[in-house]
């Protein structure tokens, strides 16, 4: 067991460790590490944090950071499957993929989630009653940029204020994180895809969610924005009948909870409403 998960077990799964999450979250605790990791202080950190989650040295050594948290918003050469129809995952990270019920909600681990409630907006979560919800969660040691999956007129960025629990499995099954954490959500209006509504969702520590554009035209595997500081999680709610999986990932997702993704991978097709 890593570190990083015994303090999440220690602060999710214990009473005491409740109480502390508690504290932290209720004094704002996670601003004196936000600000140390956007510090020069914080620079030694890089290494040792690379080396624990298996960073390749190509991303760090020899390269001048000067905090974590320029480490942590790195950039790389990422290509995207640029075949029209296939649906791109939007970053890193982990996919779990839900059907969303006539209710309008999708049940993750013990929560129950109204599509309505993450968004704000029940009119607009009325269009995805019956079709699909994926989750996308990023680890602490992914590439921290998401792209456009598809070519799109894009909306405004709707920002939700919120507490930072973990995103990690442990977390959901204790609290609906999705609906509690600080998230920013937009409405695309895809070319292939339908009408898409992306959430990005802060994580513990993870505050910072930042989208470069809104109310414009925007390109399939265009960076979109980045999250500032360690893991976080992407949403996408699908329209029925507008989106199926590759037969591969959908095998695995029948085998277990998450599948391996990474930004730009061609994970899926488009269908027609």
């Amino acid at each position: 067991m890593s570190g990083n998960d015994s303090v999440m077990r220690f602060l999710y799964g214990t009473v005491p460790g409740r109480a502390a999450l508690g504290l932290i979250q209720k004094t704002r605790a996670e601003r004196v590490a936000v600000r140390f990791l956007h510090s020069p202080l914080s620079r030694p950190l890089i290494a040792r944090f690379a080396r624990a989650h298996h960073i390749p040295e190509n991303q760090w050594r020899g390269r001048k950071f000067r905090s974590c948290r320029e480490f942590f918003i790195r950039r790389l050469d990422r290509d995207a499957d640029m075949t029209p129809d296939h649906l791109i995952s939007p970053c890193d990270g982990w996919l779990s993929v839900f059907p969303i019920e006539e209710t309008s909600s999708f049940s993750i681990k013990r929560s129950r989630y109204r599509v309505a409630d993450l968004l704000g907006d029940a009119q607009l979560a009325e269009r995805f009653r019956g079709g699909v919800c994926m989750i996308f969660r990023l680890c602490a040691s992914d590439y921290h940029r998401y792209c456009f999956i598809d070519d799109a007129v894009l909306g405004e960025n709707h920002f939700i204020p919120g507490v930072l629990h973990s995103v990690q499995p442990i977390a959901c099954e204790r609290y609906p994180v999705y609906t509690l954490n600080r998230r920013s959500w937009c409405r695309m209006d895809t070319e292939h895809f339908g009408t898409v509504v992306q959430t990005e969702i802060g994580a513990l520590v993870v505050g910072g969610i930042v989208n470069h554009h809104a109310n414009c035209a925007v390109h399939r595997g265009e960076e979109k924005g980045y999250f500032d500081l360690a893991g976080s999680t992407i949403t996408l709610f699908f329209e029925p009948g507008r989106v199926t999986l590759r037969p591969e990932f959908a095998r695995a997702l029948r085998d277990c909870d998450e599948v391996r993704v990474e930004r730009g991978q061609w994970i899926g097709n488009g269908g027609r409403a």
